[in-house]
Order: structure tokens, then sequence, then C-alpha cells
């Protein structure tokens, strides 16, 4: 299906990778993970034909449709519906004849038109244009909204969707869960599962990539390196991999450290010159192992309170929102240890409600009762907020 064959890449004058061998087979889906900007979405790149490698050669079916999203959509006045539809290439192409065909009464052609409509399944493309829109979180009404009108992230469903209306074997999807919700990802989920073809997938979520992918291809040092089994499957392999290489490192170190005080000790006496010399032969030979390493080593900690209180934030009969109520009536009680997800689809007021927790936006309405020095900590990014309790005095 698609077959990397000593593939190397630069950037500039960086080297991204070298050397890189592995081949994904029909159906299989695989997921590419790696640190960012290891060259995850160049390798994209290359497969679709932006980029070109320094080195080696992919070899893909020259009869082979491929499908990948697209991170960017400008604003114009087509529809919802029409840009996914734009998807199907082949289905815009008949249809457009079609159209043509009724708008000046040439229907010479015609019959041989609804017959290849017929061969693609042309006749449902509507109805499954449709479904996509609604299994990423678009209302029916939205279906004939321009794209004008719809934000950035939305813009990025409507590139989901385009993508997976496109009729394909292989699917390239970079991120594809940035600006989706629970709901919309479980639905991706679910998509992928009975999608037909073969599959790449870059993305940071551990959780989908297990859910999804069969393979793992993993971009370190500069090489790529292919394991079966979804993400939780990899860690086992590569935490097995590294306690083995941990192992082989302190046997070695023994073994050189002892060599080394051979040497030392008796590399001036006669009788021992020759064995001494053997060694540091040896030595000179020997492949070092190198300790095991984690990529990513990171650790922090969030500040213990001297002090709690229950409990730490009440919201009493609010209601949130801006101009207008988006959360209304709230009764809300935070205590000390508690742990909250906070679910709903996009518009439902989540940002609102941990902005008005956080004072960023005023109530509306209603009462919000803090206890007495309470610190507050928030993300805007990971929507992560975090409610400590500590003196006065602490800074």
């Amino acid at each position: 299906m698609l077959s990397f064959n000593q593939i190397a890449l630069r950037r500039g004058t960086e080297l991204l990778f070298e050397d890189v061998n592995f081949t994904i087979h029909k159906g299989r889906k695989a997921g590419l993970i790696g640190a960012t900007g290891a060259g995850k979405t160049s390798l994209f790149k290359m497969i679709i034909g932006e980029l070109d490698s320094d080195h080696g050669e992919i070899e893909i079916p020259n009869n082979l449709r491929m499908a990948h999203l697209e991170q960017e959509v400008q604003g114009t006045d087509d529809t919802a519906l029409n840009y996914v539809l734009g998807g199907d290439s082949e289905w815009s192409e008949i249809q457009a004849k079609i159209d043509e065909a009724d708008k000046t009464g040439n229907y010479d052609n015609i019959g041989q038109l609804h017959e290849r409509m017929d061969a693609i399944d042309g006749y449902t493309a509507k109805t499954r244009a449709q479904q996509l829109l609604a299994g990423l979180g678009f209302e029916q009404d939205e279906f004939d909204k321009t794209l004008q009108e719809f934000s950035g992230g939305w813009r990025i469903r409507l590139n989901l969707a385009r993508t997976l209306m496109t009729p394909s074997e292989l699917l390239l999807l970079d991120e594809p869960t940035n600006h989706l919700d629970l709901d919309t990802i479980l639905w991706l989920v679910n998509w992928i599962k009975h999608y037909q073809g073969s599959m790449l997938l870059i993305s940071h979520d551990r959780e989908f990539l297990d859910e999804t992918v069969d393979n793992i291809a993993y971009l370190h040092h500069k090489t790529i390196e292919l394991f079966p089994g979804n993400y939780t499957q990899f860690e086992i392999i590569k935490a097995a991999r590294l306690a083995e290489q941990q192992s082989n490192f302190v046997k070695q170190q023994r073994e050189v450290k002892h060599m080394q005080d051979f040497v030392r000790r008796f590399r001036a006496k006669a009788t021992k010159a020759r064995q001494a010399q053997s060694r540091i032969k040896a030595l000179e030979r020997m492949e070092l192992i190198a300790p095991a390493h984690i990529d990513s080593p990171f650790h922090f900690r969030i500040p213990q309170a001297d002090k709690t209180s229950d409990p730490l934030l009440t919201l009493a009969h609010a209601n949130l929102g801006y101009d207008s109520v988006v959360i209304g009536n709230v009764k809300l009680n935070l205590h000390p240890g508690d742990r909250i997800g906070l679910l709903g689809h996009n518009g439902a007021g989540k940002s609102t409600l941990v902005k008005s927790l956080c004072r960023e936006i005023e109530l509306l309405s209603g009462e919000r009762h803090e206890g007495a020095n309470l610190v507050l900590g928030y993300s805007r990014n990971t929507k992560l907020m975090t409610l400590i309790w500590m003196p006065q005095a602490s800074p």
C-alpha cells in the first residue's frame, strides 16, 4: 500500500530523519507519534507530494486515492453542505455536467452521466454529507450557512467533514481532534473504526490512538520504527526495551570499569603488559550502550495549602453569560479535593462557567461566594482551573 525505502529529509540545515524503512499495508491504521518538530507533518507533506525527500523513495500505487486533512480553510460564499460535497471531486464533476445539461437542454450524454452517478453511489452523496455534518456537531439549519459565517474552529470541522467525504484508500489525518468536543470525538472514533482503507494518524491523544490504530510509527532518534498494536501496547514494549537497555548499560559499565582498573594496575608490569594491551584493544572495539533515556522528563508540583475551608467556592441562583444568559440558575458548591470533569457540546457554556468562577466575567445575577484567602489557578488553553487555599501572607 505505502512503502518508505531509505527515506531521508532535511528542512533547512536540520536533518529530520534518515534511513526510514517501513510499510503500511492495505487496511492497516497507524498512529504517527514523536516529539514536536520531529517531522510528522513533514512526512505527510512528502506523501502528498508537497515535499521531496533528500534521499530514498516512497512507493505509492499509481491508482491509490488519498484524502488528507487541511488545517485551514478560507471564508467563502460556499455553503457548508456544498463545501463538504466538494470533497468528492468525481461527484462534483458529474453533477456539474448534469446541471449544465438541464440548463441548456443538451441531453445527448445525460444517460451516461446518470450511469456514472449511479456507479459511484452519487445519489446518496447529499445524505452522506449531511450525516457527516451532523456527526461533527452541525445543526441542520447550519448546512446552508456560508463558510465565512463560521469561526475558525468550525471551519476546521468542515475541513474534516470534507476529508471524510473524499473517496480514498489512504486517509491522512493530522490532529483531527483539535476543536472537537467529547461527543464528536466519540463519533469520529466510530467512523474510523468502520473506515475500510488504510490510515496514517498524527495525534497526541493517547486514548484516541488506542481506539483507532493497530500500529504505531514512532519517530525518534531521526528515524521511524513501526510497532504492532495501539498506543498502550507500544508503551509496554517501549518500557520493556528501556528496562533491558538500562540493565545492559549497567552490566557493560561494570565490565568497562573492571577492564580499566586492570589496565591501570598492570599496564607497567612486564608480566601483565600483554593482557593489559589486550584489554585496551577490547575497550577500543567495544560498542558502548547508551543509558536508557526518557524522552520528556517532566516534573511539577501544585503547592499544598496551609489552611483549608469547606466549601471553597459557591454559586447560588446564578445566571451566567455575556449580554444574554448562557447558563441559568446555577447552583454549585466546590469542596476541597474535588476533581470535576466539565462536559457539554460546543456553545453549551463550559468556558462561560469557568470564566465566571474565575471572575473573568461577572455574574449577570445571583451570588458568588469564595472562601477567605482563596487563590485560583486558571489555564485558558486547557480549560483547567485549580482552587487552592493558602494563608493571606503567601505570595
